[in-house]
C-alpha cells in the first residue's frame, strides 16, 4: 500500500467517523423538532378553537340582542297604547309614566351591558395567553347567561306591571 492510498483510506475513515458522529448528534434533535412542531400545531389549533368560541359567543350575543330588541319594542308599543288610554283613566296616568321611566332605565341598562360585553369579547380576542383567553371566554359565557336571566326578570316585571295597569284601566271603565 502506498502512502497516498493509506492517506486516502485514513481520510475516508475520518470522514465516515465525522459523518457518523454528526448523524448521531442530529438524531435526538429530530424528535425535539417534531415535538416542537406538534406543540406549535396544538397551540395554533387551540387558538383557532378559542377564536371560534369567541365568534360563536358574539353571534349568540347578537341573536339575543335582536330577540331582546323585538321584545322591548313590543313592550314599548303596549306601554304607548296604555298611555294613550291613560288620559281617560286619571289614576293610571302617573303609574304609566313611572312604568315608562322604568322601561327607559331598563333599556339604558341593557345598552350598557351590551357595550360591556362587547369590550370583554374584544379584550378576550386580544389576549395572547391561551389559558387566560379560555378563562375569559368561560367568564363571558357565564356573564351572558346571568345578563340574559336578569333581562328576562326585568321584562317579566314590566309585562306584569303593564298587565296590572291594563287591568286597572279596565276596572275603571
Amino acid at each position: 500500500m502506498t502512502v497516498a492510498n493509506c492517506h486516502a483510506s485514513l481520510m475516508r475513515q475520518i470522514a465516515l467517523s465525522v459523518l457518523f458522529w454528526l448523524a448521531i448528534s442530529l438524531i435526538p434533535a429530530a424528535p425535539a423538532s417534531a415535538a416542537e412542531a406538534t406543540e406549535e400545531l396544538k397551540q395554533e389549533n387551540d387558538k383557532a378553537k378559542q377564536q371560534q368560541q369567541l365568534k360563536e359567543l358574539e353571534r349568540a350575543q347578537q341573536l339575543e340582542n335582536l330577540k331582546s330588541d323585538q321584545q322591548l319594542n313590543d313592550t314599548q308599543q303596549q306601554l304607548n297604547s296604555l298611555k294613550q288610554q291613560a288620559p281617560r283613566a286619571v289614576t293610571t296616568q302617573p303609574q304609566a309614566s313611572q312604568l315608562q321611566r322604568q322601561f327607559d332605565q331598563m333599556r339604558t341598562d341593557q345598552q350598557l351591558e351590551r357595550l360591556q360585553n362587547q369590550l370583554q369579547i374584544e379584550r378576550a380576542r386580544r389576549e395572547t395567553n391561551p389559558a387566560r383567553q379560555q378563562e375569559q371566554v368561560r367568564e363571558l359565557q357565564r356573564q351572558q347567561q346571568m345578563d340574559l336571566l336578569q333581562e328576562q326578570n326585568r321584562k317579566t316585571y314590566m309585562q306584569q306591571e303593564l298587565d296590572r295597569l291594563r287591568q286597572q284601566q279596565q276596572n275603571q271603565r
